[in-house]
């Protein structure tokens, strides 16, 4: 099993930033990826950015692309999105997920098999 615990929601202003944290525990020399999804009241989750544990290919949703960026450190089984001129749309819960042994699956179609209790993002106009 595998544990998820994110951190670094909040609330700022139209164009500001924010570092969301993943912290892992568990059978973490088991992940093969990790990954970032959100959602909103009344939509559906949607795919944000993903990363390979191994190797560090990544892949982002194009309403994303140029301003987030994902990344980890395997020596702390944890994953960050450092989030860049943010804006009200990216308002959502965002959920940290990861998966174990999966081949010749994109990124962004990974069914991930861990979620955590997700972190709140608000974006003030």
């Amino acid at each position: 099993q595998v544990q998820l615990v994110e951190s670094g929601g909040g609330l700022v202003q139209t164009g500001g930033s924010l570092r969301l944290s993943c912290a892992a525990s568990g059978r973490t020399s088991n992940i093969y990826r990790m990954g970032w999804s959100r959602q909103t009241p009344g939509k559906e989750r949607e795919f944000v950015a993903g990363i390979n544990w191994s190797g560090g290919a990544t892949q982002y949703a194009d309403s994303v692309k140029g301003r987030f960026t994902i990344s980890r450190d395997n020596a702390k089984s944890t994953m960050y999105l450092q989030m860049n001129s943010l804006n009200p749309e990216d308002t959502a819960v965002y959920y940290c997920t990861a998966t174990l042994a999966i081949r010749f699956v994109p990124i962004a179609s990974t069914p991930w098999g861990y979620w955590g209790q997700g972190t709140q993002v608000t974006v003030s106009s």
